[in-house]
């Protein structure tokens, strides 16, 4: 059982329909929170870059994992491999050449303005991600539990080096902060607005939403996160990622 698992139906009550969304958002502002949690550390003191690889590996690990049991799996079931590979294609493209124009603007505005260009990445990975939630909700799935734990697991890394660089780069903790927080805020809306695409479309569409995330994260993971997993915790990234897919492939086991 996922939780909050319950059947899906056409015409849900009013009250029963504001109960998800209420829900949707509840879970969604859970799995971003760890993007404020980890700029607050950040800010707060310096950490191993050993430590923050290790924990980088593992939340690549389990992204790996809910990708390949929850996305992936999940979106072929639903519409089949024609819309799974579509969403894959244009989620790996809108995430490359997004990605590349962040970079492009991070070196425009120099290293004391790195927020914004840091903010705007976390957004790349976040928002298609954390729909995914949501649509499965809508679904009558409930929330999977490997994917949450993926999702906070590898946020905090992020977080958490992002804001170290841009407090050394001379930003005020406070401004660090409020931009982490404005970042948790939109990721966590993006878990409604993933259930409000899901009551209104049909399941092919959602396939292609769960392909364009896993597409997106894909391009994430090979290009940033297991590179700077590596570089900072050398060979201890590989076990560490290993850690991880167990554990979130252990805990969608679990959650089926």
């Amino acid at each position: 059982m996922k939780l909050a698992e319950y059947p899906r139906v056409d015409e849900p009550s009013s009250f029963l329909e504001e109960t998800r969304m209420w829900e949707a958002l509840g879970w969604g502002a859970v799995a971003a929170s760890s993007l404020l949690i980890g700029a607050v550390l950040g800010v707060a003191r310096r950490w191993n870059p050993g430590l923050v690889g290790g924990v980088l590996g593992f939340g690549a690990g389990a992204l790996i994992s809910s990708i390949s049991f929850e996305l992936a799996a999940g979106g072929f079931a639903k519409g089949g491999a024609v819309p799974l590979a579509t969403g894959l294609a244009a989620g790996a493209l809108a995430f490359y050449f997004a990605d590349r124009l962040v970079q492009r603007l991070g070196s425009r505005l120099g290293g004391g303005s790195a927020g914004l260009p840091l903010a705007l990445g976390a957004l790349l990975d976040g928002i298609p991600e954390q729909a995914v939630l949501g649509l499965g909700l809508a679904a009558g799935q409930g929330i999977s539990i490997a994917l949450l734990v993926a999702i906070f697991v590898s946020n905090l890394p992020e977080s958490i080096g992002s804001s170290t660089d841009m407090r050394a780069a001379g930003e005020r903790p406070g401004r660090v902060t409020a931009l982490w927080a404005v970042v948790g805020l939109v990721c966590a809306a993006a878990t409604l607005g993933g259930y409000a695409i899901a009551r209104v479309t049909a399941e092919r569409f959602e396939a292609a939403v769960d392909g364009f995330a896993a597409g997106a994260l894909l391009v994430m993971l090979v290009g940033s996160m297991v590179p700077e997993a590596t570089e900072k915790a050398h060979d201890r990234a590989g076990l560490a990622a290993v850690l991880g897919f167990a554990v979130a492939a252990g805990l969608s086991a679990l959650s089926q």
